[in-house]
């Protein structure tokens, strides 16, 4: 019996590979540098991540190319460090769930990747991408996130929209193409993000981001990556923007952080800043057609030693399955669903006009406005009741 089998007979909050948790390596893998400081923490042997994160529970890991060997490995380093990777892989039995590509931190990127406007750096970033698609297959990931964290302005003048809009959708095609000519199993999503590093970033929001979709030449294998830090930082709300990623079935993946409003991409631990928006992501996940990895892309903070590393690990896992919990109990409470029915929740699902029901029907029946008016929609005592429930009370009685 492993590890994370012992523990989860022990605590019913403890994680198994069926909850379909992963991580990045960047992320358990981040040494606690910062603009303003060195790194406090020793690098993990990405061989070293995969045993860990195999012990407290988790089934997957993702990375980007360049996180399988340091920017200055020889060749002959780089591929020791794979084959460690991949034997690290076939004996834990943790997935590749996603794999992505670093456009953005060599400094040939400073402008740019898919969107520079120096052709021979499109090229370059393109290649580089082809490169690791081959590489995600093998090692059997069936998500391929494309994130353009160069991929934006600084100066608005220095560089025409439109046409870098024109070179980004070519880009995305190109990778389409290959992957289909080659029979990939492989589906492609994008990471909106709407500022940081770059001053603007293109694509800064689901909604911008589906809408690119529409204008690609295989639409139908191209999703998003949404993170919670993304739409959190500029105060969107990333329970309806989840809710419309999975209405328009475009949510191919996942990423799972905390984040404050207006502060800069924090990546903080799941669950660890709004609870109540967590809560409520939770809720909509678990009860989803969704059924990818629910990925980690968060960042132990600074303060901690290799040890709290895993303890932040942990912890993202366990708040996700608490607040699972608490959803779950919240949705078989009778009190809630009396509450709901009272907001006239399920009269949303009734088309506005019947099957068959002209228009001018409309004009025909009789409506009290001012009686209508007079009645409240009860959203008090069921957002009491939610919060009961997140807060592991028993609902308020009425």
């Amino acid at each position: 019996m492993t590890t994370a089998e012992t523990a989860q007979r022990q605590d019913p909050f403890a994680p198994k590979r069926s909850d379909k948790f992963s991580f990045g390596l960047w992320t358990v893998g981040h040494m606690g540098g910062d603009p303003f400081g060195d790194p406090v923490r020793n690098r993990f042997e990405p061989a070293e991540i995969v045993e860990h994160l195999s012990e407290i529970g988790a089934y997957g890991v993702s990375f980007h190319d360049d996180d399988l060997a340091p920017s200055d490995a020889t060749k002959a380093e780089r591929l020791a460090s794979i084959a460690r990777f991949c034997a690290a892989l076939e004996r834990t039995g943790l997935v590749v769930s996603m794999a992505t590509t670093n456009l953005f931190r060599h400094p040939v990127f400073r402008e740019g990747a898919f969107t520079a406007n120096d052709r021979s750096v499109r090229r370059y970033a393109v290649r580089k991408t082809l490169d690791n698609i081959d590489f995600a297959v093998e090692l059997g990931a069936k998500i391929y996130v494309l994130w353009g964290g160069r991929e934006g302005t600084d100066s608005g003048a220095g560089k025409d929209v439109g046409a870098a809009l024109d070179r980004y959708r070519e880009a995305i095609d190109i990778l389409c193409d290959y992957a289909r000519s080659r029979n990939y199993p492989i589906r492609f999503a994008l990471e909106p993000k709407p500022n940081e590093p770059r001053g603007d970033l293109f694509l800064p929001t689901i909604g911008h981001a589906l809408a690119f979709i529409t204008t690609l030449e295989h639409p139908e294998i191209v999703g998003l990556n949404p993170e919670v830090a993304h739409e959190t930082m500029i105060g969107l709300n990333i329970h309806h923007a989840i809710a419309q990623a999975l209405w328009h079935r475009k949510l191919f993946h996942i990423d799972l952080n905390a984040q404050r409003i207006g502060r800069f991409d924090q990546d903080l631990r799941f669950g660890s800043e709004d609870l109540k928006s967590a809560f409520l992501l939770v809720d909509l996940l678990e009860r989803s057609e969704y059924d990818g990895p629910r990925h980690f892309d968060a960042r132990p903070y600074r303060t901690e030693d290799e040890g709290g590393v895993w303890d932040f690990a942990r912890g993202c896992m366990r708040t996700y399955l608490i607040l699972k919990e608490r959803a779950r109990a919240m949705r078989a409470d009778k009190a809630f669903a009396l509450a709901l029915d009272a907001t006239l929740a399920a009269d949303i699902f009734t088309s506005t006009l019947g099957e068959g029901e002209p228009i001018a029907s409309l004009r025909d029946e009789s409506f009290d406005r001012e009686r209508r008016a007079r009645v409240g929609s009860r959203y008090e005592h069921l957002d009491q009741i939610i919060m009961d429930h997140l807060l592991g009370a028993s609902g308020p009685k009425q």
